[in-house]
């Protein structure tokens, strides 16, 4: 159930509240307004008044809601009318309007606009224009000529609201912290749905968001945007100097054909342009020195990195790690394949979500993964037989996975759905991704003779993950990547002690699958000398479980010779 409040201003307010609550609303989709409960139980009801003209009964309930706002006369408030409407979910069971009417008594006490056995509290009315919703309207002067105690009132009514749901056995939300988005209005609701595109707030929002983490600096975030048809309108202060700036798409007009702007703050807390410039300011124009390499494998080698830091970092560095994540997920689709992008982009729609919370952002530690990330997309480098962003993918799901517990233990009830949600597209688009590079990497598992022996020194390195592998679906694509690590002169037991080293497996949910990339990756790196590799394979054999090849036991101590006299 979600409630939102509107204040009305100037002494007209009520008159237009009413107008609207009464009427056929902006596309017709007001059925059958009328009254489910007042202040008094029985003022007038324009929407059931049969025997009167509508107009006149609407006039009359104008002129008693505004009759103590109307005896202080110039003294009267500014803000005249308190709008709040009240939707429930699509899947609730409908309500009665006697529930309703529960329901609305319940929200104004809450808000403090008429509490409970206050004879002198606000006057107010509550309309049911559908199934679904009601919208309360009260004036914001009580019988004695105070103004309500509604301090927090937004607050107030979101409390009360997952209160109701728990009692009406309605569809129970997330309590917030209010980091969140603004919820788009009724208005551009309604004009997404006529003109069949997603909302310009919406649309908004990712392209700024898109913009933000892929530019180095201010002057790139700029051009990016007018790149993707974002109008950019600067607020400046006395020295010229821009203060912040508001953001339109050049199709979205008001019905005076005026473009509509949009405050970055109004699009996302984290998008208003002094925060956008905190953000930038992590990432250095200078040119990024990139070792060569397979770029996929460094963006992976970068990515790995948010699992630890939010298990092992502080508050802060974690909160900077899932901003991290989300910047990540923002530039993901840009070099997927065709048949994913779509999955993907709401993933990284979804866990916006998650990358907001009361706790402050250490962005400094994210600078050096950052960077990496936006060389990498910048690169747009080729993917092969899709291996590539495969382990990507891999890695951020295991990192989305991590986010969610983060938020669980923090309490951050909304961000934790959002992160839930993102992983179910991200699954999505991993498996149609994965699943085609790791049957064809089955196909060239060696010979039964050569996965038996990995299958040996998997079990003197990890006796505690050994069945879990070698019964995992992937087994076989994890003894091709080891032979084909062995064919560019890797040792194949170094080479699986350094994979098994690089981080647990016990979040892992298919351990066969994380050791492949893994494997994958390190394979691809220059093959050390054969002086290296013996001294690397003793060193990687004595940390593990067990010595993989039984060691000759040192001679014993001999007894120094006698001294001649």
């Amino acid at each position: 159930m979600i409630p939102k409040i509107i204040l009305g201003v100037g002494p007209k307010a009520t008159q237009r509240t009413i107008a609207y609550l009464f009427g056929k609303g902006r596309t017709n989709e007001h059925t059958d307004p009328h009254l489910v409960a007042s202040w008094n139980g029985f003022a007038p009801d324009p929407g059931r008044s049969p025997h009167r003209n509508p107009k006149d009964v609407q006039a009359q309930l104008v002129a008693q809601l505004d009759q103590p706002v109307k005896m202080l006369g110039d003294k009267a408030p500014r803000d005249t009318v308190w709008h709040c409407p009240v939707r429930a979910a699509p899947e609730d069971p409908i309500l009665s309007d006697g529930q309703w009417a529960d329901i609305a008594r319940r929200m104004v006490a809450a808000a403090g606009i008429a509490p409970d056995g206050d004879e002198g509290a606000c006057r107010w009315v509550a309309v049911r224009h559908a199934d679904d919703h009601i919208h309360i309207a009260a004036t914001l002067v009580r019988h004695d000529g105070r103004r309500p105690e509604r301090g927090y009132d937004q607050r107030a009514v979101q409390r009360e609201a997952r209160s109701i749901e728990a009692d009406y056995g309605l569809r129970r939300l997330k309590p917030g912290d209010g980091t969140g988005v603004k919820r788009l209005t009724s208005k551009e609701h309604f004009k997404a749905k006529r003109l069949g595109q997603g909302a310009a707030r919406d649309v908004l929002r990712l392209r700024v968001r898109r913009a933000v983490a892929a530019a180095s600096d201010e002057a790139e975030f700029f051009a990016l945007l007018e790149g993707t048809g974002v109008a950019v309108r600067f607020k400046r202060g006395p020295s010229g100097d821009a203060l912040g700036c508001n953001f339109a798409l050049p199709y979205d007009t008001n019905d005076k054909g005026e473009t509509v702007f949009y405050a970055g703050s109004t699009l996302a807390p984290d998008l208003s342009l002094p925060k956008i410039r905190k953000s930038l300011a992590t990432t250095s124009p200078e040119p990024v020195t990139v070792r060569p390499g397979n770029p996929w494998h460094q963006a992976t080698a970068a990515a790995d990195r948010i699992p630890h830091h939010l298990t092992h970092g502080d508050d802060q560095t974690a909160q900077g790690q899932l901003v991290l994540l989300g910047t990540t997920l923002d530039l993901l689709p840009i070099n997927a394949p065709t048949a994913v992008r779509a999955e993907l982009e709401r993933a990284a729609v979804a866990f916006e979500r998650a990358t907001r919370s009361r706790i402050a952002a250490d962005l400094a530690s994210t600078h050096a993964l950052r960077r990496g990330i936006q060389t990498i997309w910048r690169d747009r480098p080729s993917d092969g037989d899709g291996s590539g962003i495969a382990m990507l993918l891999d890695t951020v799901l295991t990192a989305v996975v991590l986010a969610m517990h983060w938020h669980r233990t923090h309490r951050h009830a909304q961000q934790e759905a959002a992160a839930e949600q993102a992983l179910v597209h991200l699954q999505v688009a991993y498996a149609q991704v994965a699943e085609p590079v790791l049957t064809g990497l089955a196909q060239r598992a060696p010979s039964p003779q050569m996965k038996h022996r990995y299958a040996h020194h998997l079990q003197q390195a990890v006796p505690e993950h050994a069945e879990r592998i070698l019964n995992d679906p992937a087994w076989d694509a994890l003894t091709a990547v080891l032979a084909e690590a062995e064919a560019a002169g890797h040792n194949a037991t170094t080479v699986l002690v350094q994979a098994l080293g690089q981080r647990t497996l016990d979040d892992a949910h298919s351990p066969a699958r994380a050791l492949t990339w893994r494997i994958r990756r390190l394979g691809d790196r220059h093959a050390p000398g054969p002086r290296a590799q013996a001294a690397r394979a003793r060193s990687t054999t004595q940390r593990a479980a067990a010595p993989v090849y039984p060691v000759a036991a040192p001679p014993p101590p001999q007894a120094p010779p006698a001294r001649r006299r």
